[in-house]
């Protein structure tokens, strides 16, 4: 999807909705089934907004409230670290992706001084820790 046009327009809501096209109805770190009637949805910023992150499609995917409660400022990377300790297992996959997604928005839209350098770190550490294709 092609953000750039319209996306600030967009409601929260209606970005809930492509983001949940995009992801899947799941939470992307304890990939509980996401139901808005049962499960809290929240907005979960991959950059968190404190950090410089935009509110902006390519950095948001949804989370189920707890885990983004839960989250607060960690990096992905080292959250993503946490839950697997607790033996749970996030969707690494979808977060690299979003990543990617998202330092491609930058670099076409220019901007975000703080979090392009975070994004890069990020996307280092998850694409490290990731097993070697056989």
């Amino acid at each position: 999807m092609d953000a750039d046009a319209g996306e600030r327009n967009l409601s929260r809501a209606a970005r809930m909705r492509l983001i949940l096209e995009r992801d899947g109805a799941r939470c992307v770190w304890c990939r509980r089934e996401i139901d808005t009637e049962r499960v809290s949805t929240t907005t979960e910023h991959l950059v968190p907004r404190i950090k410089g992150g935009p509110s902006w499609f390519e950095n948001e995917m949804a989370a189920c409230a707890r885990c983004n409660r839960e989250r607060g400022h960690r990096t992905p990377a080292d959250w993503i670290d946490e839950l697997e300790r607790r033996g749970l297992e996030p969707d690494r996959d979808a977060v690299v992706r979003t990543l990617r997604l998202l330092q491609q928005a930058i670099e076409r839209r220019g901007g975000q001084r703080r979090a392009r350098p975070y994004v890069a770190s990020q996307l280092r550490r998850l694409e490290r820790g990731r097993p070697s294709p056989r």
